[in-house]
């Protein structure tokens, strides 16, 4: 199950606080061991700059997108 959760400090360390509804789905217990796999979530900034060298016209991509919705 994935879910986007917000790091808070916690005196010296960081953690984080699992949604209960993760907890209940994945019955979780406590002092149970668990695995997190750890993703940076994208911001907009970062994501354009995926897009370096990209040079379709803007009017070209809208027109692209429109496709098939007429």
């Amino acid at each position: 199950m994935e879910t986007e959760v917000i790091i808070k400090k916690w005196g010296n360390s960081f953690g984080v606080v699992l949604p209960n509804e993760v907890v209940k789905a994945e019955r979780l217990n406590e002092n149970e061991r668990i695995i997190i796999e750890v993703k940076k979530r994208q911001v907009g900034s970062e994501f354009l700059g995926l897009l370096k060298g990209w040079n379709k016209n803007p009017q070209e991509a809208k027109d692209e997108a429109r496709k098939g919705w007429e």
